[in-house]
């Protein structure tokens, strides 16, 4: 997985572990959620303009790996990069870097939609629609890629 993207930093809290004493795998999944909402934060999209709009995120298809262990008290750099194409969902796919090391812990692939909430299917052009909710369309562009 690449580098670039989003990045926001979370520390390994006792109560996401297991009883083997690392991260529950369940938590590598809410660790990427949180990097995506922080993403589309920074892009400018907010979850009040989302609604107005009458649209929101949807989770199509997420994947994790698995690679090295976080215990308590790691540092974890979510690094979120945000693509699209021509069609109605698009990627974001994270990579979970373990900060003392470097080492990549998981990689997370996912595909997302826009649900129109009034239609209950996914909607068209889900850049367009972004970028049209985000309070600075120009921070948007610089941290999504364009439809290519």
């Amino acid at each position: 997985m690449s580098t670039p993207g989003h990045r926001v930093t979370i520390t390994v809290r006792g109560y996401e572990t297991d009883a083997n004493r690392h991260l529950n795998h369940a938590v590598y999944h809410q660790y990427g959620e949180h990097g995506r909402e922080e993403t589309l934060r920074s892009a400018g999209v907010d979850i009040t303009a989302l609604s107005a709009a009458g649209i929101g995120p949807v989770i199509l298809e997420t994947t994790v790996r698995f690679l090295a262990e976080l215990v308590v008290g790691d540092e974890v750099e979510v690094v979120t990069t945000t693509s699209f194409g021509s069609g109605k969902s698009f990627r974001m796919d994270t990579e979970l870097v373990r900060v003392r090391d470097g080492a990549t812990a998981a990689t997370l692939t996912g595909v997302m939609g826009l649900l129109d909430h009034a239609t209950r299917r996914l909607a068209a052009d889900p850049h367009g629609r972004l970028r049209a909710v985000a309070a600075d369309p120009d921070a948007f562009d610089r941290i999504v890629q364009s439809p290519g």
